[in-house]
């Protein structure tokens, strides 16, 4: 009889440990990404490839601090499709990726390689010769604490233009 009682009490503590973990999802989904900038790092003009650094802003308005371990995205360039691409930190351990603190915006940057082809020539010379350029990206992040992953999709545009 004593053993049915502790397996009771363990599923009891199990299910209000599953319960707490689900109060933080309304804290978690107040997470806010957008686009921060879009860098040419490098041109090849041999190979006819740029690399570009995309810069993310994650702004933490809840009251949970949280880590982002991926980010999957499609950039556009002037409304047009130059590439997939992603952020990820999941190879390294929770405690040591950064931290988002209540109240704190923090950049995370990603690296997506562009290749010159007859569909996106007019975007890629825009973009490696410095020309007003305005990109927009889509994707889905992923929100993560020692409980619970949190996957939310996102869209930001960003004007970049020639001064």
């Amino acid at each position: 009889m004593i053993l049915y009682v502790a397996i009771g009490g363990l599923f009891a503590f199990m299910a209000a440990m599953v319960g707490v973990s689900y109060m933080d999802t309304p804290e978690l989904e107040k997470a806010e990404l957008r686009l921060g900038g879009v860098e040419v790092t490098d041109v090849n003009s041999i190979e006819n490839f740029a690399k570009l650094k995309v810069s993310f802003l994650i702004t933490n308005p809840g009251e949970r601090t949280f880590v982002i371990p991926v980010i999957s995205y499609e950039l556009f360039a002037n409304g047009k499709s130059i590439g997939t691409s992603s952020y990820s930190v999941e190879d390294i351990p929770m405690t040591g990726r950064a931290p988002f603190y209540p109240g704190a915006e923090i950049p995370l940057d990603s690296y997506l390689k562009i290749f010159l082809t007859e569909s996106n020539s007019d975007e890629y010379l825009a973009i490696v010769n410095d020309e007003s350029v305005e990109f927009s990206v889509k994707g889905q992040y992923t929100i993560e604490t020692a409980w619970q992953l949190v996957e939310k999709e996102f869209e930001s545009s960003l004007y970049l233009s020639v001064n």
